[in-house]
């Protein structure tokens, strides 16, 4: 299979890049969208996902189409959403929203929604939903005032990135750890792969690089 396929990447997100870079996958453009990512009212968590997902791949083609750069390419787009029961945890950017989604998260259990919009050179559009629990330990006072004074958690989804200091509250994690990062990895290859985006056949190269 050919490995000149395109990727156009619906996210300016590092973490989303590096774990597509993991796998080989390196998109052929950034394409971030300034999407409005207010639920709406009584909007469920997973819903809220699934919808921001659909809605970046929608303006991530648009945009490609007003460039010129839409031909043959494969665009993806994701949203991660974290949650309380049904209480969706903002991006924190400011300390009190960080400190508040700390004092909900600590002690209990919360879940990571993530979805997935891929849409094909073809126009096919697939979407996934991916979910993980995820528990946290009862953080004491001093871990709470040294963590928020590092400002580990400023524009992370629910206030934390599991790849940093936070790794150090999980106490249990069920279903995909990337999906908590930001970007579920083995779905979205398998995604990637069930559309003809030759993301094995990559493999390969990454020997001789």
């Amino acid at each position: 299979m050919s490995t000149t396929a395109k990727l156009i990447l619906a996210s300016g997100s590092p973490r989303r890049m590096e774990l597509l870079q993991q796998v080989g996958v390196e998109p052929d453009l950034l394409a971030p969208v300034d999407a409005d990512e207010t639920p709406l009212k009584a909007e469920a968590p997973r819903s809220l996902a699934k919808r921001l997902a659909k809605l970046k791949a929608e303006m991530a083609v648009a945009k490609m189409e007003r460039s010129g750069d839409r031909d043959g390419a494969y665009i993806l787009a994701a949203d991660t959403v974290v949650s309380v029961g049904r209480r969706i945890l903002p991006k924190a950017e400011l300390l009190d929203e960080a400190a508040e989604c700390l004092r909900l998260l600590s002690g209990r259990a919360h879940r990571v929604y993530t979805g997935l919009t891929l849409v094909t050179p073809s126009g096919t559009i697939r979407h996934k939903l991916v979910e993980t629990r995820v528990r946290f330990k009862k953080i004491s006072q001093d871990e709470f005032d040294t963590y928020l004074a590092a400002g580990e958690w400023r524009g992370k989804a629910g206030g934390y990135a599991i790849q940093g200091i936070a790794a150090a509250f999980v106490v249990k994690l069920i279903g995909s750890y990337t999906n908590v990062v930001g970007l579920p990895i083995q779905e979205t290859v398998a995604m990637l792969e069930g559309e003809g985006y030759p993301v094995i056949d990559k493999w390969l190269d990454m020997q001789t690089q």
